[in-house]
């Protein structure tokens, strides 16, 4: 039987249809999250985000159609970017190159900085769910194509595209969970 995971205590600070605030921090913590999201300078640029979008439907089109019948019709059912609803855009890089470490412990583990990379963005995560602020990870990009847009420099790796916003929903449940697409697994763990 899989396990489901419990939903975060009580941390919905979210206005329903009416106005009304459910329990939580209150309306002034969520106008204060709005207006930092708002106005968050290190986001994205917003002309860049139609280019970002489209090579995402791209994408999304081209993964479409790997699916057949019923799974299919499933995928293209599933929300997954909020590129149009996300206020905060992050395209983020790993430098493959940096003169910090002066190499060190990257000699024979080079991928050790994109992990870097990722750690820190778990960071990030955390710190925005522990105010009530969704994270979403778009995996569906054509990543050269996105570092041409955005002009990256060429020794930054691509290494993720987050949205962030106030989820449109009080529910920790993962999408693929909540739709039926993916059902926990369980974990086969073996000692070495």
């Amino acid at each position: 039987m899989a396990a489901r995971r419990a939903p975060f205590p009580d941390r919905s600070d979210r206005a329903g249809p009416s106005g009304q605030v459910a329990r939580g921090h209150g309306p002034s913590t969520i106008s204060r999250q709005r207006a930092t999201l708002a106005g968050a300078a290190c986001g994205l640029a917003r002309s860049a985000r139609p280019a970002v979008t489209a090579n995402f439907e791209t994408a999304n089109a081209s993964a479409a159609r790997r699916y057949t019948g019923k799974r299919r019709s499933d995928y293209a059912a599933l929300k997954l970017a909020g590129l149009r609803d996300a206020p905060v855009h992050l395209a983020i890089f790993t430098a493959t190159d940096p003169d910090e470490g002066h190499g060190l412990g990257r000699q024979t583990m080079p991928e050790m900085l994109t992990f870097s990379t990722v750690c820190a963005i778990h960071s990030l995560w955390l710190a925005a769910r522990a105010d009530n602020i969704g994270v979403g990870w778009v995996s569906i990009l054509d990543p050269a194509a996105l570092h041409a847009t955005l002009d990256a420099p060429a020794n930054w790796h691509f290494t993720a595209y987050l949205c962030l916003g106030i989820a449109a929903q009080p529910d920790d449940t993962p999408l693929l969970h909540r739709t039926g697409w993916q059902d926990n697994t369980v974990t086969d763990w073996h000692r070495v």
